[in-house]
């Protein structure tokens, strides 16, 4: 035990005294919020208005094309079509709307083109179509001798009131925030296994090529020496979490200080104020989002990514330390990482595709306990209300299974950590389990 808390000490003073963990420790945050301003800032900026050339024949619809900042439609049906097309073609034009004179509503229809240089945009495409639909549809009522007027008046708005069981009401668009939420934090928990993981097979891999670990290793034991790596650098994985939350507890504080915005209780009066008014402005489902918000189980979200994020570290950077072990530079690692990194990728389409829909249903359930995915999909899911049993029972499965994988990595790590001058394969490797 005195062995393993040396290294531990060793790996968890090596790490956080490295020069770039120090500087992206402080600078991560910096580069996170300036990429988001500089999306907010491309979100915002309007590309060129494009012009759009129309030939309508039958003078019908050419009035009911609106310019917007977007789009500016320009009436040329006086002019010959193939002069349009020869400008279209040195592009003095971005499109051309082409309507030909059909009598029959039907085979016009099928006889409208869009001729452009480039694909137009499918949004852009079905706004056409829907303007061109919405007035053939007028004319065809009026062929019928049908009121139009009494036909938009007949047209029914249904507006679905959602509910829960209990009685209280609900809202629409809930499930996304809740997959919202779940996704952000299964998100951290792969960026940062990947992150750690990789860090853990580096240390591994500089140690091995410097033969320092053939000193260390006569003086432990090669699981040791592999569990102290994943354990010290888990904690400096924590130490960076706590610096980023005290970072912005302090930019939040500075902020309602420099703003003159007030948190915490002193800040209830206000926030009532605001929520008053919001509801008259926009209604009350403002209410019931925050509402909803704040029946979410937080503590439970956060409890679960803390223990999640340790089981996954720890399950993952098992795999890494093996691979450390089996190779001598990282170039040879790329072959392994693929199997490793792509259970993660699962995990995450998984919870965007089918948690979402069916947080409760057999594949969200299945995966939420199957360990290389559960640390993502099963934090997906406790927005949603997850039974306490289903998340110790996952919790019991992940950290099971971390046992089970370090003791077969111990073995590839024992064998492995003194090779040199051979690429492993799969099959080596295979080998090496059962010496």
């Amino acid at each position: 035990m005195d062995k393993l808390l040396l290294i531990i000490k060793r790996e968890f003073i090596a790490k956080v005294r490295n020069k770039s963990f120090i500087v992206m420790t402080f600078l991560s945050p910096v580069l996170f919020i300036g990429i988001g301003v500089f999306v907010g800032y491309l979100s915002q900026m309007k590309s060129e208005q494009k012009k759009i050339a129309v030939h309508d024949e039958t003078g019908k619809f050419v009035s009911k094309f609106k310019t917007d900042s977007e789009y500016k439609f320009i009436n040329l049906s006086a002019l010959d079509i193939k002069v349009i097309k020869d400008s279209i073609i040195k592009e003095h034009y971005d499109g051309l709307l082409q309507i030909p004179n059909i009598s029959n509503n039907t085979l016009l229809a099928r006889k409208i083109e869009y001729i452009s240089n480039e694909s137009p945009s499918v949004m852009f495409v079905s706004k056409l179509e829907n303007t061109i639909a919405k007035e053939l549809t007028n004319e065809n009522f009026k062929a019928q001798e049908l009121d139009t007027v009494k036909i938009n008046k007949a047209k029914a708005d249904v507006n679905i009131s959602l509910a829960k069981a209990t009685g209280e009401a609900s809202v629409k668009g809930l499930n996304e925030l809740k997959i919202g939420i779940g996704g952000a934090f299964g998100y951290l928990i792969m960026m940062f296994i990947v992150i750690y993981g990789n860090m853990v097979m580096r240390s591994v891999i500089e140690e091995k090529t410097t033969r320092i670990i053939e000193v260390i290793i006569s003086s432990v034991k090669p699981f040791q020496l592999m569990m102290g790596k994943i354990i010290g650098t888990s904690l400096a994985g924590i130490i960076q979490f706590l610096i980023w939350a005290f970072l912005g507890l302090t930019a939040l504080f500075i902020l309602s200080s420099v703003f003159g915005l007030q948190v915490g209780a002193t800040s209830g009066l206000e926030a009532e104020k605001a929520m008053k008014t919001a509801h008259a402005v926009i209604g009350s489902d403002i209410k019931l989002v925050l509402t909803e918000l704040f029946d979410l189980p937080i503590a439970t979200i956060i409890i679960a990514f803390i223990i999640y994020f340790i089981g996954g570290y720890f399950l993952y950077s098992s795999f890494y330390a093996a691979i450390g072990a089996a190779v001598d530079n990282e170039t040879d690692s790329q072959q392994f990482l693929l199997p490793i990194i792509m259970p993660l990728i699962l995990g995450v389409y998984i919870g965007f595709f089918t948690v979402m829909n069916d947080p409760h249903g057999t594949i969200a359930t299945t995966f939420s306990f199957i360990p290389l995915t559960s640390p993502i999909v099963m934090l997906m899911r406790i927005p949603f209300g997850v039974p306490w049993w289903q998340i110790m029972l996952s919790i019991l499965i992940l950290f099971g299974t971390f046992f089970l994988v370090v003791w077969f990595a111990s073995k590839i790590y024992r064998i492995g950590i003194l090779m040199y001058g051979k690429k492993p394969s799969w099959k080596e490797m295979y080998k090496w389990l059962r010496y």
